[in-house]
């Protein structure tokens, strides 16, 4: 249990570096911060485990409990505004999204969790524009990302003409066309891997993912992962890659968020559908979730 959720210590760990005037009280620190950490990661994972199986309010109360460790933390901002969300309590929910996506205007699912929640409201997000980093081009490319996955296609289409003729713009501009077009999934699958190999950078990456997870690199392939989305975000491959190296390193409530969003760019590819159910049972079994565990197993088609 202690090696979950690791990614809030560094600032701490800067913040009791400052203040200990001397060996002993740095060592004092230390075993304090030792004590903090368990009981921020016991309660945080506990606060997932009660989330997953629909115990809204204990999940709700155990991460506010973490807040109160740590207040700036946008991941609990994050994980609160998808609890309070889920338990239909959407107007609270808003306010901790904003938070989260005011802290990280860059991060897909902050913002898509506000997209949601803006959905409930009836809240236009352009309603948001003074109380969130409207005008990031990252926030600006998930923003078209979202409203493509949820096919608002016209929503899509009118951020990427203010994000003008990018390469993003330019390969989301031909995805939302084809799907206008009602393309099979079996054409859009031929187009998929006649791109694949026509681009030698999206097979190097691909190459070199399948690499790191067969060794289990995790730390590697999270931060290769990262650079291929940020030049491809529209590859299937890619977000599983990136999801497997999350749950790799501890971080499963993340990994799930991006391995169920990845299926969203999967087009008649089972192989690949096959590995995603099985990380994301993976995931819900390290939850303690084996009700979902079980479901995502029994979608795993044999024979592949």
């Amino acid at each position: 249990m202690k090696r979950h959720v690791k990614f809030w210590i560094i600032g701490t760990l800067q913040i009791i570096a400052v203040y200990s005037a001397c060996a002993q009280e740095q060592e004092s620190a230390e075993l304090y911060l030792e004590a903090y950490t368990d009981e921020f990661q016991e309660n945080f994972f506990e606060a997932l485990k009660q989330k997953s199986i629909q115990n809204y309010d204990k999940a709700i109360n155990l991460f506010l409990a973490c807040k109160n460790l740590d207040p700036s933390n946008p991941v609990i901002d994050y994980q609160l505004a998808k609890t309070y969300f889920l338990d239909q309590k959407y107007v609270v929910a808003q306010d901790y999204a904003i938070s989260a996506l005011q802290s990280t205007p860059s991060d897909f699912w902050y913002l898509e969790n506000l997209v949601n929640i803006s959905s409930k409201l009836g809240s236009p997000m352009e309603t948001y524009r003074n109380r969130i980093p409207y005008g990031n081009i990252k926030l600006q490319e998930n923003l078209a990302l979202i409203y493509f996955k949820q096919d608002k296609y016209s929503e899509a289409l009118k951020i990427l003409e203010a994000l003008g003729d990018s390469e993003f713009a330019h390969e989301l501009g031909l995805k939302i066309k084809d799907s206008l077009q009602q393309r099979s999934p079996s054409q859009e699958t031929a187009r998929t891997k006649k791109t694949v190999e026509a681009d030698d950078p999206i097979a190097g990456y691909r190459s070199r993912m399948e690499e790191l997870i067969k060794s289990s690199d995790y730390v590697a392939l999270e931060k290769l992962t990262k650079e291929a989305l940020e030049n491809y975000p529209l590859q299937a491959f890619f977000h599983y890659g990136y999801g497997t190296a999350l749950n790799g390193m501890s971080d499963t409530a993340k990994a799930i968020e991006v391995l169920e969003s990845s299926l969203d760019y999967v087009f008649d590819d089972d192989a690949l559908s096959n590995k995603i159910y099985k990380e994301l049972a993976k995931a819900y079994t390290t939850l303690g979730n084996t009700t979902k565990a079980t479901e995502y197993l029994n979608k795993v088609k044999t024979g592949l």
